[in-house]
């Protein structure tokens, strides 16, 4: 008589080179889809690289999931990111895949470098595969002013870690709608975005300072141009002479923005490094408002997830840029939306500056996002995804 092939647990292997305790997008969401999965019982393995220096501590793990690290290269600011840092997590990873118990299912995420090293590692062990496209990377590359023959590789590769997958998981419709425009026979599964409610939420401690402070937290890079806040920033003194910025985080912007604060009055702009969830979440709920933005070009069709994360805390968003973002936060009123110019970025800084606070907006605030922004809520809808991938090929084996 035949046993049944499904008693044991399902195998599933994450393969990130962002991972807790690293303070990122991508880290939050792996975290909520970890915990999602041990709650469902499946056997998890994590191969990632060891924590950049100074990274906060890490998070206790389920004691059903293993997480393993290898040391990767990073750059100035301490991301793997560029190419070198990139192939030093990616062919380690082959070997550490093909050395890992066969899985019923591997997770990646990007660069789509990542995603053609699981393709091939997928097709050795005969597994299938699930890519997680929080980005469109060939996008964001023709965003920066990468040349034209490295976009035209990127979204090659790309393209080829999409078509292996089964399927292509995204965060918002605009996502979907990107990916399907690149290539329209990718199997594309939506299972949005979020933020941690149990971290990011209205009560408990919040910074003192000597006036009202708005809040940038997360990647300052390219495609986000936030240094049109610091640009705003003369114009915003000269009706608040009191008002405070504090930015949070790195990213390749950050060292200019950083040269730009030097002009205005000592104390202005506070620049801090990454930090922990709980304490970026005790900056959010005391600020005046948190600002996002997404600058216009290629990528604007992002939603920065800051959105989520200030919703949840109680805190209005003054969003910069057109896009899904900018109709998220104008229809779910979670604050202001302006277009990316100085002028009315600075009126936007100004109103949200001086709003008194406001305990039944900040309540919808908390209670929309516990609605429609919990990243365990979309960390279960891609679970759903990856179990019905790893049990649709276990029931064919």
């Amino acid at each position: 008589m035949r046993s049944a092939p499904h008693s044991r647990p399902l195998r599933v292997v994450i393969v990130s080179r962002l991972y807790a305790p690293e303070p990122a997008a991508a880290t939050f969401r792996l975290s909520a889809l970890e915990r999602e999965l041990a709650r469902r019982g499946c056997d998890l393995t994590v191969l990632t690289t060891t924590p950049a220096p100074g990274s906060p501590e890490a998070m206790a793990s389920s004691r059903s999931v293993r997480v393993r690290r290898w040391p990767a290269l990073r750059n100035r600011e301490g991301y793997v990111r560029g190419y070198l840092p990139y192939l030093s997590f990616d062919l380690p990873v082959l070997g550490r895949l093909l050395a890992t118990r066969r899985p019923d299912v591997i997770v990646v995420e990007p660069p789509p470098t990542t995603g053609l090293v699981v393709r091939l590692a997928a097709w050795l062990k005969r597994v299938p595969y699930v890519y997680y496209a929080a980005d469109i990377w060939s996008v964001a590359a023709q965003e920066t002013g990468a040349p034209t023959p490295v976009t035209r590789l990127l979204r090659w590769m790309e393209r080829a870690a999409w078509r292996g997958a089964s399927p292509v998981m995204t965060v918002y419709p605009s996502l979907v709608e990107g990916v399907r425009a690149i290539d329209p026979e990718v199997a594309v599964a939506l299972v949005g975005h979020g933020a941690d409610t149990a971290v990011f939420r209205p009560d408990g401690e919040v910074p003192s300072m000597d006036g009202p402070y708005l809040v940038y937290a997360g990647t300052a890079s390219e495609v986000h141009g936030a240094g049109i806040f610091i640009d705003a920033l003369p114009l915003v003194l000269a009706r608040v002479p009191d008002a405070r910025l504090v930015v949070i985080g790195q990213g390749e912007d950050r060292p200019a923005m950083e040269r730009a604060a030097r002009s205005l009055p000592d104390g202005t702009v506070t620049f801090l490094p990454r930090l922990d969830p709980a304490t970026t979440a005790s900056w959010i709920r005391g600020a005046r408002a948190s600002l996002a933005s997404v600058r216009p070009g290629p990528y604007g069709f992002a939603l920065a997830t800051k959105v989520f994360a200030a919703a949840a805390c109680g805190t209005p968003v003054v969003y910069v840029g057109a896009g899904e973002g900018g109709e998220l936060v104008s229809r779910e009123a979670l604050g202001a939306v302006v277009d990316y110019e100085v002028g009315g970025v600075a009126d936007a800084m100004v109103a949200a500056l001086r709003a008194g606070s406001d305990a039944t907006r900040r309540d919808a605030l908390v209670r929309w996002a516990h609605e429609h922004g919990s990243i365990d809520a979309a960390a279960g809808r891609a679970a759903d995804t990856i179990m019905r991938t790893a049990r649709a090929t276990r029931g064919a084996s």
